[in-house]
């Protein structure tokens, strides 16, 4: 079997290195338009911060390690088209500058998304940046480390964001995030929490400039300032513009079938609408099991998920069951917290039109008397109101409390309740946690069992 890849991030990698060690018989090109191999955007603050072993090491994969079973990893080879009929794909050669076709029995798509921009005047001076891709890393680690960049404004208040701005604001530029949201990070985390982390951010020095868009940005070849939809000039030397994404498909119409905003439609076995033809991560809406419905979720576990699941009914024309959908899992450390978040929030339950509850606690990580690294902790979760299911939670601690939203992932997965998840059986030892779990003690106060303070 011939398999064409398009794009070799996580879905691509994922894809081609289970072809290639799962099946015996297996014919595998990756096609992908940049010129690194390939590059990890989510770690781009790491990048930044210098907490790496090597700049190139911050990548998926490198071709050796799918050539070496036998696969081919081409980069600067973009895919200008697809004729579905005649299964081919047309590849552009941006090092020759030539054109050719290649045939396939089996196409996956993974070209994932671009950065989004704002068509404002001024988006093409100097100085603008996009916070995606090695490219731009690249020039934000030159200009984090110029004296001349004073003044830095962050467009965006969401996960890229928020990392841009605590990378600037620790080189000791003055930072001024905006958006058009009251609250940083507010389509991950409720009010609450937001709240919390708009007080961190003020405390290290970051100006929340919320509620405002922008207009414009200013300058003579080079940006002076941005413009907000107040008409108010807020100085900036360098820009950074983390306003969203949206999916890399132009190429794709007219040979698979796309959505108003360009996400490849696919079934629940991830088929396009085109024989033999599959896509998978960042450029189409997979399902989001909380909710039953389809949403986007740009994610490097749900692009990998998926791939695994392909992979594995490549040959079938109809699989025995259908892919089983994601709980959109992350986190993220801002300054000295750390947070995670899966499933349902107050933001995409609106946004899908759910009837949702919800229930937040907040204490201390370990018994009162522990001394060392007991930090407050906030835990929300979110449940049906009538099954008590759980479908989603938040987690916000300066303690390390992450894992647990794995734990309430599993939860969602095995339809547990809040009445199992209170009784859940976990471990007690004053050192890592209470006598209650802090999952335990949640479900408790959202069930009415227990103060939420």
């Amino acid at each position: 079997m011939k398999v064409v890849i398009i794009g070799a991030s996580h879905g691509g990698h994922e894809s081609a290195h289970e072809l290639l060690t799962r099946y015996d018989d297996m014919d595998v090109t990756v096609y992908e338009a940049g010129d690194f191999i390939s590059f990890m955007s989510c770690g781009m603050e790491l990048f930044l911060q210098g907490k790496v072993t090597n700049r190139d090491d911050v990548r998926n994969f490198k071709p050796s390690d799918i050539e070496q079973y036998g696969g081919e990893v081409l980069a600067n080879h973009l895919v200008e088209s697809v004729d579905t009929d005649k299964q081919e794909v047309t590849v552009l050669n941006k090092e020759s500058g030539k054109t050719f076709t290649d045939s396939y029995d089996k196409l996956i798509i993974s070209s994932g998304v671009t950065p989004g921009t704002i068509p404002v005047p001024g988006m093409d001076l100097d100085n603008v940046f996009l916070m995606r891709g090695r490219d731009w890393a690249m020039k934000l680690d030159e200009k984090l480390h110029d004296d001349a960049v004073q003044n830095v404004v962050v467009v965006g208040s969401g996960y890229i964001g928020i990392e841009a701005a605590q990378v600037f604001s620790e080189a000791g530029k003055k930072v001024t995030v905006v958006d058009m949201i009251d609250r940083p990070l507010g389509n991950y985390l409720d009010p609450e929490l937001a709240d919390v982390m708009a007080d961190e951010l003020k405390e290290k020095g970051v100006t929340l400039h919320l509620s405002h868009g922008v207009s414009a940005f200013e300058g003579q070849g080079k940006v002076t300032a941005v413009k907000d939809d107040a008409g108010q000039a807020l100085p900036a030397d360098l820009v950074v513009v983390a306003a969203g994404v949206k999916p890399a498909t132009e190429y794709l119409k007219g040979a698979v079938e796309l959505d108003d905003r360009g996400f490849i439609k696919t079934d629940e076995y991830l088929h396009t609408s085109a024989k033999n033809v599959f896509a998978i991560g960042d450029a189409i809406k997979p399902l989001f099991a909380p909710a039953g419905q389809s949403a986007p979720i740009a994610l490097a576990t749900t692009a990998r998920k998926e791939a695994r699941y392909v992979v594995e009914n490549i040959a079938i024309e109809k699989p025995a069951r259908a892919f089983a959908g994601v709980n959109g899992s992350s986190a993220l450390t801002v300054f000295d917290y750390k947070l995670a978040t899966t499933g349902m929030n107050a933001n995409n339950a609106a946004k899908m039109h759910l009837n949702v509850a919800s229930a937040l606690y907040k204490g201390k990580v370990r018994p009162d008397f522990v001394t060392d690294g007991n930090a407050d902790a906030f835990v929300k979760l979110t449940y049906n109101p009538d099954s008590h299911a759980i479908l989603g939670g938040q987690l916000l601690s300066k303690a390390d409390l992450t894992a647990h939203a794995n734990t309430i992932a599993l939860a969602i997965k095995g339809r547990m309740t809040l009445e199992d998840l209170a009784e859940a059986d976990f471990f007690f030892q004053p050192g890592f946690d209470k006598q209650w779990s802090l999952l335990n003690v949640a479900a408790q106060v959202a069930l009415g069992q227990t103060p939420s303070v």
